[in-house]
């Protein structure tokens, strides 16, 4: 008898979904930050645990030794914030998404990440493709804003320290001067398919520009400067 079909469920990764190999599933978790996943005998079971995926905004945790291999930064809040493992300002919410972008060069290798400011965790990470920090930022934003429709998460807040990038959401138009060629279409592609989000799904979730000079840099940053 053949070997039977497993379905595999990623919900936290680099593209999270279901595959149908452990090959493709492993692309997806194998070094990724935070990766969750399991495997289920049936398509069925597997949508079914993929539509009530663990809600990625939760309490923090105790062990907080898992928060600064996540993300480099420092386990040590302030003694009167009990709603975080990061050290966030006062004025800052904890439950909510922090995004960045980084690239080498502008345009050049581009890559964007999510990070949860209640646990540290890396939510998502795109890339690296060949784009530039802003094309990256605005990606970010709307890749955050699905996620949490996607969660169905309420009262979040999402900080960018990106100020053009904000107004390009709110534009719903990715305000680019990256030339279009081959090199690019695919990450045009993707651009037209988040502008499309945005016409496509209003949302009520607050956008805050982070603010760097007072907050030091956003827990998304890639560490590059």
């Amino acid at each position: 008898m053949g070997q039977k079909s497993k379905y595999y469920v990623v919900w936290n990764g680099r593209r999270p979904g279901i595959y149908t190999s452990w090959e493709a599933c492993k692309a997806q978790v194998h070094g990724a930050t935070g990766a969750r996943y399991k495997a289920f005998r049936t398509r069925e079971e597997a949508a079914a645990a993929y539509a009530a995926a663990p809600p990625v905004l939760r309490k923090a945790t105790t062990k907080r030794t898992s928060a600064k291999s996540a993300t480099g930064l420092p386990p040590n809040p302030p003694a009167n914030r009990h709603d975080t493992v990061l050290p966030l300002p006062a004025e800052v919410k904890a439950r909510a998404i922090a995004v960045d972008a980084a690239c080498s060069g502008n345009p050049g290798p581009m890559e964007y990440r999510g990070v949860c400011l209640t646990t540290g965790q890396e939510l998502f990470h795109y890339g690296p493709v060949y784009g530039t920090n802003n094309i990256g930022e605005f990606l970010a934003i709307v890749h955050g804003l699905a996620l949490i429709r996607q969660q169905g998460l309420t009262d979040v807040t999402l900080y960018s320290d990106s100020h053009n990038a904000l107004l390009w959401v709110r534009s719903k138009k990715c305000k680019t001067k990256l030339a279009r060629t081959s090199r690019t279409e695919a990450l045009y592609q993707l651009i037209g398919r988040a502008e499309q989000w945005l016409h496509d799904n209003p949302y009520d979730t607050p956008l805050v520009k982070w603010e760097t000079e007072r907050w030091g840099e956003i827990p998304a940053d890639f560490g590059r400067k």
